[in-house]
């Protein structure tokens, strides 16, 4: 009789969890994108309330400790200005357990602060004089990524394969402490397309897919993100 019975604590605990909208801080910023688009995918995701906040004023507003209030963070940035100040609040973010989603772009973020490619579990490295050509990473854009599970867990729940017409990155850094979520054969592309990580406190998911519209109006995209979101929601707990 055990067993059903934390099934049914369980079960209405996820009820309690899910019937809230969950609340996302969503920052854009340093990268053009498919806007209109973009919003309506998250307009369409019903189990969440967002507020949008753009580059550099989302920075400002995580250093005055407006993202305490939301429930996961999703990052479609591409920024590099960062002062000392938000540094430390993204630090303390994790010292508490909040939760991170990054997309696609954020990879580049920040090419000069390193506990960030800590935070995310990797890095786009930009071409830069003061690295080696053979270490900048590479892009190839309008290609058919097929991504297989390479672990399932509640955010790849549910697919068996997913495809998507999208960007692909190549020679990126990824931690060996990550747990890969998906894996492509594309040839232009790193093997592992999305993945989760743990920082301080803090548990951290990054998709590499969504360059544009065209990944953003498919069901599976939205489906993917909404089933991270609601994973990681339930570390903020």
């Amino acid at each position: 009789m055990k067993k059903p019975l934390l099934l049914v604590v369980f079960s209405l605990f996820a009820s309690v969890v899910f019937a809230q909208p969950i609340k996302v801080m969503l920052v854009t910023g340093g990268h053009s994108y498919d806007t209109l688009q973009f919003f309506q995918l998250f307009d369409r995701i019903q189990e969440i309330d967002y507020e949008h906040f753009a580059q550099p004023d989302a920075n400002k507003a995580i250093a005055s400790g407006v993202a305490d209030d939301y429930d996961v963070l999703v990052f479609y940035d591409m920024w590099n200005s960062i002062t000392a100040e938000q540094k430390a609040a993204y630090t303390r973010l994790t010292k508490q357990g909040k939760p991170f989603l990054f997309l696609h772009h954020a990879l580049a973020s920040y090419q000069n602060w390193p506990a960030f490619e800590e935070l995310i579990g990797g890095r786009y490295v930009e071409e830069n004089k003061n690295i080696p050509e053979d270490e900048w990473s590479e892009y190839e854009h309008d290609v058919w990524v097929y991504c297989s599970i390479e672990n399932y867990t509640p955010v790849t729940a549910g697919f068996r394969e997913l495809r998507f017409f999208d960007e692909v990155y190549d020679n990126i850094r990824i931690s060996d402490n990550v747990k890969p979520l998906l894996r492509t054969r594309h040839p232009k592309s790193a093997d592992y397309v999305a993945w989760e990580n743990r920082f301080n406190a803090s548990t951290i998911v990054y998709i590499q897919s969504g360059h544009d519209k065209r990944t953003y109006e498919t069901e599976e995209y939205q489906k993917l993100l909404l089933q991270a979101i609601q994973y990681l929601n339930t570390y903020n707990k």
